[in-house]
């Protein structure tokens, strides 16, 4: 089988891709996708209640994004040099993106705020990236807060005023370098609304990696490898879903962090298994869902192992045809972007 990448490719307009969040998350609109026929309408965000029922289970990811990208500068030299923390490989080692990457071979030493935070590259691993051992006095998680910057994705130029904005209002656990962008738009008051007309609510965790933003090189997307990401399940989340599943009600994932994690954590028979793992789960067409019945998702990039996702979902031509109306309806795209529900 073969899929190309180019099958998934729909030109974008530079001005869609939105630089800023909106003053009040929920008011973003929503385009709803019926997988089945394609048709598409449109909404305001805070509108999903209508489209959810009693006895629906709505899966969240609560990760919350550090702020992982760190200016400083190399020792000796005063070159400049941005770190962005990947993954936390032992306490004070950590897998890093580092740019400029040439000039920081093992046994560079790197300093960040004027000394408070001091680095050596240990070695170079795969991708390019580096395994770099920090040091700090005093509280990791406050130095970071202190010198670290939200790692926004590259397409997004604008400076992020308030660091809040890109995190979840239920971001609980720290681990990930980017945010699970479905979930941007629901607020406390959204949350209470949609727990009280009986709706479940499960919560899960995958710390989302920069393997998220990375391009498929290759034309045939079946070659492309899925960073690793951690993924945790509780034995309450679990059992949330599957007794939704067993009374026959919908499980309706917020973004395609939670559908990945409940996908990688599922049996055949789709019963969801609590603990922890590393995932390398890549959904494309063709794939059949164990678990997963609708899902709520921000509009992705072309080519993207996103938008593969979605198409898995409702099909290749129905999700390029809703891209097509959201382009000419003014839709914004990305991280910041409107969202869609596909049902």
């Amino acid at each position: 089988m073969e899929l190309k990448k180019k099958d998934f490719y729909f030109d974008l307009p530079q001005e869609l891709i939105a630089q800023d969040p909106l003053e009040d998350r929920s008011s973003s609109r929503l385009l709803v996708l019926d997988k089945e026929t394609g048709a598409v309408s449109h909404h305001v965000f805070r509108e999903i209640v209508n489209y959810l029922n009693p006895g629906d289970c709505l899966v969240l990811n609560n990760t919350k994004v550090i702020p992982a990208r760190l200016l400083g500068e190399r020792e000796g030299t005063g070159a400049h040099v941005e770190v962005l923390l990947l993954k936390r490989r032992e306490k004070d080692i950590w897998e890093t993106l580092v740019k400029p990457g040439k000039k920081c071979k093992p046994g560079t030493r790197l300093s960040f705020g004027e000394g408070l935070l001091k680095a050596e590259v240990l070695e170079t691993v795969e991708e390019g990236n580096r395994l770099i051992h920090f040091e700090y006095e005093g509280i990791w998680e406050e130095v970071l807060d202190r010198l670290g910057e939200m790692p926004l994705p590259p397409y997004i130029t604008h400076k992020l005023q308030d660091k809040n904005r890109y995190q979840t209002v239920y971001a609980k656990y720290e681990g990930s370098a980017a945010a699970p962008t479905a979930g941007l738009h629901f607020t406390e008051k959204l949350l209470n609304q949609i727990e009280e007309m009986g709706v479940n609510i499960a919560y899960v965790t995958l710390h989302v990696g920069l393997g998220t933003f990375r391009p498929v090189k290759e034309e045939n997307v079946l070659e492309h490898h899925m960073h690793s990401e951690f993924y945790q399940i509780t034995e309450e989340a679990a059992k949330k879903i599957n007794d939704t599943k067993k009374a026959g009600g919908r499980i309706i994932c917020v973004g395609t962090t939670s559908c990945r994690t409940i996908e990688s954590a599922a049996d055949e028979n789709g019963v969801v298994h609590p603990g922890s793992d590393n995932t390398e789960i890549f959904i494309y067409p063709g794939y059949h869902f164990k678990v997963l019945d609708a899902l709520i998702t921000n509009f992705h990039l072309p080519e993207s192992t996103l938008v593969m996702l979605v198409s898995a979902l409702a099909g290749r031509e129905n999700v390029l045809n809703a891209y097509e109306e959201a382009i000419k309806e003014r839709y914004r795209f990305f991280s910041f972007g409107d969202a869609m529900f596909i049902s």
